[in-house]
């Protein structure tokens, strides 16, 4: 069968028995539920890209105590919205959830657009964030396609298209608007919309789905065939890779330390971190002879991303109260865009800063 047959025959079923599981066993309690403010809608769908609910939960509470509107967040300076976002990774979102919000407010005079097609014309907002945005709040007949809703689509339709190219994945978005509700849009898109995401992250899952809990198992191709986790199909992988990196951690008696900002692109851009180098050797280089018998080389600990593993070697080094950075205190990592400077333990801890680099920093030494 194809997935066009497959989708004929699911498509009588699956809007209906979705809306129905959802209202009776799917999540209804997380803090972005049960709104229909697009605000408080954006700042979820923004901050669950690549990053786990339980995660989320703080950071969210966080940001809306501090930026209860758009317009307080549009207002901020970036400094302080990089700070509450430190450690929730992937900081390019920060840096196009704030100027999206200086956009809603200048273009749009507060008031975020009611359609997925004009929501895409903000920064950081794709496809399926639109269309999460739209059918939530303006109750708009869109799909979103995510992780958890792409795995719910191909087992569903045993859909064998390789998901790695562009052409498949439009394919299965065509599919997926084919099968939205057509009736009802006000209360049952954003019950739809839930309820296939609810499916995706709590049933559906990556590893042993559990099948027989599926309100849709009875019309599920992939269930069927006794491989659902097979699917979906995805033969391009990006390959992990690993970096050494010695960090420069100077310090005063004061306790005040050295940070820079790091550039807009690559790795940690914009945040402030202790200075960077490509090895040891070129950060005692850097150092003044007569500095070397105030270092204390750490021990090195790893840190993951994505498809990365960083192996970070702290070199503590003490300064005097009014000794300088070398090169009249510029840029260590001699990167454009970097800038530093010395910041008390009062200050700091409100900076945006690298996960790992404040987790080192509050070690009490």
């Amino acid at each position: 069968m194809t997935p066009d047959d497959s989708t004929q025959a699911v498509l009588p079923h699956f809007a209906r028995e979705l809306v129905q599981w959802q209202k009776t066993h799917g999540r209804h309690s997380l803090p972005w539920q049960n709104t229909r403010d697009p605000y408080r809608v954006w700042l979820s769908e923004i901050m669950l890209q690549q990053t786990q609910v339980a995660t989320v939960l703080d950071y969210y509470a966080r940001f809306l105590k501090r930026f209860p509107h758009v317009s307080d967040l549009a207002a901020a300076h970036t400094d302080e919205v990089l700070g509450l976002w430190s450690g929730l990774g992937y900081y390019s979102r920060a840096r196009n959830l704030h100027r999206c919000a200086q956009q809603v407010v200048a273009l749009h005079g507060g008031q975020f657009p009611c359609t997925s097609e004009e929501l895409q014309t903000l920064p950081g907002i794709g496809p399926s964030t639109a269309a999460a945005i739209a059918s939530f709040c303006f109750s708009e007949r869109v799909a979103i396609l995510d992780g958890n809703v792409k795995r719910v689509l191909t087992r569903l339709l045993a859909f064998e298209g390789d998901m790695a190219q562009g052409s498949q994945e439009k394919k299965l978005r065509d599919i997926a608007n084919d099968l939205l509700p057509s009736t009802n849009l006000k209360e049952a898109m954003p019950r739809y919309t839930q309820g296939i995401m609810d499916l995706g992250a709590t049933v559906c899952a990556q590893r042993k789905p559990a099948c027989l809990l599926c309100p849709v198992h009875n019309i599920c191709f992939g269930f069927a065939s006794g491989e659902p986790e097979k699917y979906p199909v995805k033969t391009r992988k990006l390959k992990r890779s690993a970096q050494s990196l010695s960090l420069l951690w100077a310090q005063r008696p004061d306790g005040s330390v050295w940070l820079e900002r790091r550039p807009a692109t690559g790795i940690w851009g914009g945040l402030y971190c202790l200075p960077v180098f490509e090895s040891e050797e070129a950060l005692l280089a850097f150092l003044p002879e007569k500095l070397h018998a105030r270092t204390e080389v750490l021990p090195t600990f790893k840190h993951v991303l994505t498809h990365k593993d960083l192996h970070l070697s702290p070199v503590m080094a003490g300064f005097t109260a009014i000794q300088k950075m070398p090169s009249g205190e510029a840029s260590a990592t001699g990167e454009p865009g970097s800038y530093g400077a010395w910041f008390s333990s009062q200050e700091w801890p409100a900076l945006g800063l690298p996960a790992p680099i404040r987790k080192l920093l509050e070690t009490d030494r």
